[in-house]
């Protein structure tokens, strides 16, 4: 048997796996480029058209770009400097209108074929190159209007049972539930009743006038905390799921003050995508369309009570009844896909108790019911020279179906633009309804946390400490450090594919996880040589010198191996944030390093004295 000397797929094999590492590790050798990203909004045609539209803007403007790249519907403008990014981004939002969502972005300036083959840079922090950063606001009013809305609804029902003769219960404009009455001692009975039953309400009698006779009801303070609370914790947890469905690593979100959220967005590659997800106050609502009127005679005033008109995308109107059959707080899944004519779907799924949906539409099969998208949104306005925020609903008929049976748990959505309408659609009803509308206070990219002064000298530092190992290791062990170098460089190339093709977010505790790798994988070279070393004082021959080393230290090193494998394991599945950075760089390292200080400078070592009769190694005895 000769000694070291590996079969040829083995060789074949392990130069594979380095050349699909170099090319999955060289998209992090290029740059990025400042981007001004477009995407239709809501159906929004994103086409050629489009697309010299955009570059007329930029050329009137004088602004310098790249190019203008129209794929997957959206266009993306690869711009020559981010001093202009904003300024671009204000003209292009200003030409386009409200139909199309204009972000920032930060567009990798990987070449087209590593592109073609799947291979992307490794996505960083925050604190590294920065991300995308939301500070939003949720509208506290509206929490606690909606809380007095209950209340209304409820204080009918009670005083119907107790038969206490009210003539009004409505809200106010300023805020508040106004109680009327027609004498003085219904009001004073009324009174008693809701301060013993209603102490979450404050009550004020006000001024009589021609046979009204008023309670006005407020919430109390704890009240009102207790509704914007719920409100807020709410809105939390909508956001994180929405993060989390766009696979977001590592964000942040989290409350700040009474009524402020912020999302930090580290690694986002689509900030036009991330935006109209996470901050889009939309749901779906089902209502029955009012077949027995007419839709002309409505248009022209003639509208019956409980009915309102409604128009689908294409502006065609419809009459339907204001009585929802079902909302999208009842959808508990949802899924994009094809229906049998092949057209895009979204399959809804509900919970809690649906016998009265099933019942009622038992009770109207052959009717029509129309599925209406109902978004809020917030829009900049200019009145006498001053910009305003001003709150919009926009409702939108996607379909109105006939139906054909009772329908339960589960039924499809159809009338949908486009597959990927179909995608976010899904996305919006899975993660569930923002309670509240949210404002986009302040969108902005954000630079490292420590500064671009101490991440520079971080890296520096970085450099310097590995160049003094590969200096150590080559005057220590000859050439058999020059081996272990060359799988040392090996190594930090393979942990860079690897992490760029799981998609990880690099962090600063990220890249502590590196640094200890590239440690580790020293020791097990260092290990392996020093074994050798003594196996040649005992007077081994040089051959199996070789062999016994890396047999006999592949033990120590899995041990060391295997041990923080289960600590790096444990700090991912029990840690969160920079934890869990720091825990992904170091498995993934702890892979690569065996593979490389073992197969690769084993591979090395015996290419060189492998097969020949060997009297001396060159490993610095």
């Amino acid at each position: 048997m000769v000694l070291n000397r590996y079969p040829w797929w083995k060789n074949t094999l392990i130069i594979l796996i380095l050349l699909v590492g170099v090319i999955y590790a060289l998209p992090n050798l290029y740059g990025e480029d400042p981007a001004v990203q477009i995407i239709g909004d809501r159906g929004a045609p994103v086409n050629d058209a489009l697309s010299n539209q955009v570059k007329q803007v930029l050329d009137n403007n004088h602004f310098a770009y790249k190019e203008v790249q129209l794929s997957n519907n959206r266009i993306l403008v690869r711009l020559k400097s981010a001093d202009n990014q904003l300024q671009a981004k204000d003209a292009v939002k200003e030409a386009l209108g409200d139909n199309y969502i204009v972000a920032l972005n930060l567009a990798p300036a990987t070449p087209a074929w590593l592109t073609a083959l799947g291979a992307t840079p490794i996505k960083l922090g925050l604190d590294l190159r920065g991300g995308v950063h939301f500070l939003m606001e949720v509208d506290i009013d509206s929490a606690v209007k909606k809380r007095e809305e209950s209340y209304v609804d409820e204080l009918r029902g009670q005083l119907r049972n107790q038969k206490l003769r009210y003539t009004n219960i409505s809200l106010l404009r300023q805020g508040g539930i106004a109680i009327v009455s027609r004498d003085e001692q219904t009001r004073t009975d009324i009174s008693n009743y809701l301060k013993a039953n209603f102490p979450q309400l404050t009550y004020t009698e006000a001024t009589p006038t021609a046979d009204n006779y008023v309670i006005n009801a407020q919430l109390t303070s704890n009240e009102q905390k207790d509704a914007s609370d719920y409100v807020m914790d709410q809105s939390l947890t909508t956001l994180r799921n929405r993060v989390n469905e766009l696979g977001v690593a590592e964000a942040l979100v989290q409350r700040q003050g009474s009524n402020r959220i912020i999302v930090q967005l580290p690694g986002v590659q689509d900030t036009a995508r991330a935006k109209e997800i996470i901050g889009k106050i939309a749901t779906l609502q089902f209502l029955m369309a009012d077949s027995d009127v007419d839709v002309q005679s409505a248009l022209n005033g003639s509208l019956p009570l409980g009915t309102k008109i409604i128009y689908d995308r294409e502006s065609r109107p419809y009459v339907l009844k204001d009585r929802v059959i079902l909302s999208g707080d009842s959808i508990i899944g949802a899924t994009s896909g094809m229906d049998e004519f092949g057209r895009p779907a979204v399959f809804v799924r509900v919970g809690g108790n649906t016998t009265l949906f099933q019942q009622f539409t038992q009770q109207n099969i052959g009717k029509q019911m129309a599925s209406v998208f109902i978004e809020t949104r917030v829009d900049d306005i200019e009145v006498n020279g001053e910009k305003r925020r001003v709150k919009r609903t926009k409702e939108e008929i996607i379909s109105v179906a006939t139906i054909q049976s009772a329908l339960g748990n589960s039924f499809q959505i159809t009338g949908i633009g486009d597959a990927e309408e179909a995608r976010n659609l899904a996305l919006l009803l899975r993660s569930g309804a923002l309670p509240a509308t949210i404002d986009f206070v302040e969108e902005r990219t954000v630079g490292p946390s420590l500064g671009l002064e101490n991440i520079e000298m971080g890296v520096r530092s970085v450099i310097v400490g590995l160049v003094c190992v590969l200096a150590f290791m080559a005057v220590y062990y000859h050439l058999f450090g020059i081996f272990a170098n060359v799988a040392l460089v090996a190594n930090l190339i393979l942990l860079l594919a690897l992490l760029s093709i799981i998609g990880a977010t690099l962090t600063l505790p990220g890249i502590a996880g590196i640094v200890l790798t590239l440690g580790m994988a020293v020791d097990g070279n260092v290990l392996i040589d020093e074994r050798i070393r003594e196996e040649m004082r005992n007077g081994t021959p040089p051959q199996a010198s070789i062999d016994a080393g890396y047999e006999k230290a592949l033990v120590t090193i899995l041990d060391a191996n295997i041990t923080t494998l289960i600590a790096a394991l444990a700090l991912f599945s029990l840690g969160s944030g920079p934890i869990k950075g720091f825990a992904v760089t170091l498995t993934v390292g702890l892979l690569t390093s065996v593979f490389s200080g073992v197969m690769i400078s084993r591979m090395l070592v015996n290419y060189w004295y492998g097969g020949r009769n060997v009297k001396k190694l060159s490993i610095g005895i």
